[in-house]
């Protein structure tokens, strides 16, 4: 029986915790403290390890909410019960690391970039030679610049190993993936969740326009509506990335939110940096062929208010929730400019105050979670469970300002010219009065678990009333 290594040496990035560090702190200094990040930048003259000591600088992180690999951690503190030394060796920044492994409390020592040597590969090599003085050594690693570690250790291990690295274990005929029965990370599943397709009922307000000018049987109007979708869609998606890669802190203290990809480290950081200008670009395109000018001036200032939102606007009360309903309400005007036509004031009006009411439902709903979890702020809000009363007052009169809306459109001279049968329109009324205080209700009772618009689309009694709606629509534009 061969005797293990008594020092083992355990990899940090993509091995003991499924993120990068490097990455989390880019986009750390990318939100926080751009300025810095221009200063980082140009450290990266001077080499990567003074660019990595450059980002973890000011860098802001809570190791006790970072997705650890589980198979590692418990490889590592069973080695530790057997009496070997375990190290953490890893090319992240010393301060980092050691935050971590201070954490954690089951390693003897950290080798980490220093601000003059970048640890990785062959490098990290030489300090573990230099740590182990001639004692043979076990290293659990996970990519292809881990191979020169492997190649001189005594036994290796690996953690979600990339292509290279599962190459060079399959050539040497060894089983030594810590994580080969753990569900794998990444693939196109995991990169729908992570780009909310299911979101995209959202943008179904584009096609607003196009029933209220009466222009759904006009197939020209029709497919451009259809463009206009699927160029929001890609366009939001994009967004989402942007705003999960920029909240992974604040996500991975949420109950909920932290089962994001990113935040759960199921779907590389990586893979969301790459992917957000590609949509983006693809967005654009469907836009400048296919829809006019105005569509793409549309597309454009909800691209920029959105990322407004991203980086500073989600975390100022009230403007936060305006902004919500400013995104949506901009839905409806891109789908007003597929089509070449004006929205009315009363369409606009109604959407801003029906939105603005379910924004404040969306934090009611979240506030009510912390409530429950004995919590008191939000998280990247600046909201706290004492608010509650007031959100809820706030949203359900500007739900009561929009049924107001409503009624005085169906009252006014517009109405009488597109509807030959007016009167059956007061029945809609009553039905989005239930509906708003049946969404309030169940928000209040704590079954609000999804964006409400997107609850709504998915909820069968909203669907029910949505057609009862649709039906006196429907009995207004036919002539008695």
């Amino acid at each position: 029986m061969t005797l293990q290594p008594k020092i083992l040496f355990v990899d940090l990035d993509g091995t003991l915790i499924k993120t990068d560090m490097l990455l989390e702190s880019f986009l750390f200094q990318a939100k926080e403290q751009p300025a810095q990040l221009l200063r980082s930048a140009l450290a990266l003259t001077k080499g990567k390890a003074q660019f990595k000591a450059k980002l973890a600088d000011g860098f802001e992180f809570s190791p006790e909410n970072l997705p650890y690999c589980p198979e590692v951690l418990a490889y590592v503190r069973t080695r530790r019960e057997q009496g070997a030394q375990v190290v953490l060796a890893t090319a992240s920044s010393a301060g980092i690391a050691q935050q971590i492994s201070d954490h954690l409390g089951c390693f003897d020592a950290v080798l980490a970039s220093d601000g003059q040597n970048n640890l990785k590969s062959e490098h990290k090599l030489l300090a573990m030679r230099q740590y182990a003085n001639g004692a043979s050594f076990e290293y659990a690693g996970n990519s292809a610049d881990d191979i020169p570690v492997w190649e001189a250790a005594a036994a290796s291990k690996c953690a979600h190993p990339d292509r290279a690295a599962k190459s060079w274990f399959g050539a040497r005929l060894q089983e030594d993936d810590l994580t080969r029965s753990a569900e794998q990370a990444g693939g196109l599943p995991t990169f729908i969740k992570a780009a909310r397709l299911h979101q995209w009922l959202k943008n179904v307000l584009v096609f607003v326009p196009l029933l209220a000018s009466h222009k759904v049987l006009d197939l020209p109007s029709l497919l451009q509506s259809v463009v206009a979708f699927i160029a929001f869609g890609l366009c939001a998606s994009a967004i989402y990335l942007v705003n999960d890669l920029l909240d992974l802190e604040s996500d991975r203290a949420h109950p909920r939110k932290r089962s994001r990809p990113f935040a759960a480290g199921s779907l590389s950081l990586l893979t969301g940096i790459a992917a957000t200008p590609g949509l983006l670009l693809l967005s654009l395109v469907l836009s400048l062929v296919f829809l006019p000018p105005l569509f793409t001036l549309c597309l454009g200032g909800y691209l920029a208010l959105t990322l407004a939102y991203s980086f500073s606007l989600k975390k100022k009360m009230a403007v936060d929730v305006i902004v919500l309903a400013s995104l949506y309400t901009s839905r409806i005007l891109a789908g007003a400019a597929a089509i070449s036509t004006a929205p009315s004031f009363w369409l606009l009006a109604f959407s801003m105050f029906i939105f603005l009411g379910l924004a404040l439902v969306k934090r009611y709903a979240e506030l009510n979670i912390l409530l429950l979890a004995n919590k008191e702020k939000v998280s990247g809000r600046n909201y706290l469970v004492s608010d509650m009363s007031v959100v809820m007052t706030l949203g359900t009169a500007s739900g009561m300002m929009s049924i107001l809306v409503l009624a005085l459109y169906i009252n006014s001279p517009e109405v009488k010219l597109l509807y030959p049968n007016p009167v059956a329109l007061w029945a809609v009324c009553p039905i989005l009065l239930y509906w708003i205080t049946r969404i309030w209700m169940v928000t209040q009772r704590g079954g609000m678990h999804d964006d409400p618009v997107v609850y709504a689309m998915k909820d069968n009694v909203s669907r029910l009333t949505f057609v009862a709606a649709a039906l006196a629509v429907i009995a207004g534009s036919i002539s008695i």
